[in-house]
């Protein structure tokens, strides 16, 4: 039985809430809080296996509520944020940065249909997120990490053009930590499908560009790919490349199909490169569940490009880097202090 502590100052969200996870077997309900002050005592007293955070509330809100739990308790701790707006929005980046797993918008009232797929999507989060071995801050690894030496600068084929990376849960954060330790002159455009909740991603890049001295901007189909600009995949849209006759590069992005139930996918992503770029290319797979990617970075190993994963110690979830050295499609695997400092070096 997969026990959740409810956080939330609206007594109407709250109750929302309580009904829609006590419906699902195998969740209990077993407290509800009003303010981010009794969210942490609560959280010590009856040690929930999944806190849902509120953003706004009274006394302490929920980003200073999750850092007092990452402290005294920690656990997987879900951001349910009202709105999109890009403020609250980055409040709850904030709060993922501070040790919150991911963050998801409030579902909608009962008035929707039973079946409704943000509500549904909590749901699973919530199931999921309460296996989530906290090793970031907490712990070790279950399992000895897997350690690879990256390929020295002259063994890559031709000089880089473009780096592109993907994440899911955990990865607003590790996001953040590779691109403030870049310098404004990059010298090569940065990708990023980021696996977030719709109507976040206006606000992720706000606040990623709040933290790096790179010009971080939401994708626009035909963009001219610009040095020091970090590129963020639009919610509902693949994000990928393609290489005019004079090696101009520009942006695609497209509403096909969803590739492995996700779209943006870091498989289209990595297979564009792939397709574009081939060895110019650094592919970079972050913190996340599953396997998205993984596909896409064959094909850009095949290509000859350059594949760097996060390792377990640092990811919230060793999940898509994990796949990704078990497909042999990784040249190294680093710790996500040092992943800004090699691409650093393999751009130089």
């Amino acid at each position: 039985m997969i026990r959740v502590l409810v956080a939330d100052d609206s007594p109407t969200a709250r109750a929302l809430l309580v009904a829609l996870l006590s419906a699902e077997p195998g969740i209990q309900v077993v407290g509800e809080a009003r303010d981010g002050r009794e969210a942490v005592e609560m959280t010590a007293r009856l040690g929930p296996d999944v806190v849902t955070m509120d953003v706004h509330m009274p006394t302490l809100d929920g980003l200073e509520a999750t850092k007092e739990i990452m402290t005294r308790s920690p656990r997987p701790i879900i951001i349910v944020s009202t709105t999109t707006k890009i403020n609250d929005v980055e409040l709850s980046l904030e709060a993922i940065r501070a040790g919150a797993v991911l963050a998801l918008p409030k579902p909608r009232g009962p008035e929707v249909l039973p079946h409704d797929a943000e509500q549904r999507h909590l749901v699973n989060m919530v199931k999921a997120m309460a296996q989530v071995k906290l090793v970031r801050r907490h712990g070790t690894p279950t399992s000895s990490p897997v350690v690879a030496t990256p390929l020295p600068r002259a063994r890559l084929a031709r000089p880089i053009r473009l780096v592109a990376i993907a994440a899911s849960t955990g990865g607003p954060a590790a996001l953040l930590t590779i691109l403030a330790a870049l310098p404004k002159q990059f010298p090569v455009p940065i990708l990023v499908v980021q696996h977030i909740a719709r109507g976040f991603t206006q606000g992720l890049a706000h606040w990623l560009g709040g933290g790096t001295p790179l010009r971080v901007a939401v994708a626009s189909l035909g963009e001219v790919a610009r040095a020091g600009t970090v590129y963020v995949a639009p919610d509902d849209h693949h994000l990928g490349i393609q290489v005019s006759a004079d090696g101009v590069m520009r942006l695609l992005i497209d509403s096909r199909p969803a590739v492995g139930s996700f779209r943006p996918s870091a498989t289209h992503l990595f297979r564009s490169a792939a397709s574009a770029m081939g060895s110019s290319t650094i592919g970079v797979i972050l913190t996340g569940m599953g396997d998205d990617g993984v596909d896409g970075l064959r094909d850009l190993f095949a290509a000859g490009g350059h594949v760097l994963a996060q390792d377990e110690a640092t990811s919230v979830i060793f999940g898509m880097p994990a796949e990704a050295v078990r497909a042999g499609v990784v040249h190294g695997v680093l710790p996500i202090s040092q992943i800004a400092n090699q691409l650093v070096e393999l751009t130089s």
